[in-house]
């Protein structure tokens, strides 16, 4: 029982096995009468032998199942034989696409909900076809977990503050895992992180209530240094009499100036200091 449950096992693990001779004999005839067909319809069978991809396209051609040597096929004219070979065109040019808005919890749980855009091409066009089956859903299909699991990652501060080196991890991220597929990721951008309402209203009010704070710690300052040019300009005045009569005029002829009904009596200090006593 043990030995042929090894060998089972040994089956199924095995790798793909070569094809028998019988297959490449059969498929040698059925390309050798394609060829006597295609001559004998010249020359209407060339409308259906020769095809045209563009500068931005390549022709991934397959023979009886099997990818044809070379490589891809194109830009230009190319031959196929129709009874034998299916082809598969794949643009190369870069593509761009917007993650759907994707609901993330923070790491200081916090939901958001993100949404990004994702630029990427093909750069291989015979693995994007032979190694997965659509590159394009598969790609955007990974885009969308990868920028729920980075996100899930940071913060929010982080989320709000660090868009740019998100967005570079998230395209190395995104680059390496589509290698083997063939296609290249461009770029990676965040668009918009949407808070919830009442998270919008609760920073709202924290953000004003810093800005207040600041204002009065300012104006407190403002006042200190206030105090202590008077507190320096009353000592000045303290030392020399005709200092406070200069100032004492300096007041009247400003006073003068915007009010001349006003007339102002000056009384010393010291005359009141005499009814004190």
């Amino acid at each position: 029982m043990f030995v042929k449950r090894h060998q089972q096992i040994g089956r199924i693990t095995d790798g793909p096995q070569d094809p028998p001779k019988g297959n490449d004999l059969c498929g040698i005839i059925l390309t050798f009468f394609s060829y006597v067909l295609i001559g004998l319809t010249l020359p209407f069978s060339l409308c259906l032998c020769l095809k045209i991809v563009q500068e931005y396209e390549r022709a991934v051609i397959f023979r009886l199942g099997r990818l044809l040597t070379g490589g891809a096929k194109g830009p230009g004219l190319f031959f196929i034989i129709p009874c034998t070979d299916a082809y598969t065109k794949v643009d190369l040019r870069t593509v761009s696409f917007d993650v759907p808005p994707q609901e993330i919890l923070s790491k200081d749980s916090v939901t958001v909900a993100v949404d990004a855009v994702v630029y990427y091409r093909v750069s291989n066009a015979t693995i994007s076809i032979t190694n997965v089956e659509d590159a394009n859903r598969s790609t955007r299909l990974l885009a969308q977990t990868t920028l729920r699991n980075v996100l899930g990652t940071k913060n929010l501060s982080e989320i709000l503050s660090d868009r740019e080196n998100i967005s570079h991890f998230m395209q190395a991220s995104l680059d390496e895992a589509t290698d083997p597929w063939g296609v290249k990721v461009e770029r990676v951008e965040i668009k918009d992180v949407r808070l919830p309402i009442q998270l919008q209203r609760a920073m709202a009010a924290e953000a004003e209530a810093t800005r207040e704070a600041k204002a009065k710690v300012i104006a407190a300052e403002g006042e200190q240094k206030a105090s202590r040019a008077l507190k320096d300009a009353a000592d000045i005045l303290d030392e020399s009499s005709s200092a406070l009569q200069l100032r004492y005029l300096q007041t009247l002829s400003q006073i003068s100036d915007e009010k001349n009904s006003t007339i102002i009596f000056p009384m010393p200090i010291d005359f009141l200091k005499a009814f004190n006593k």
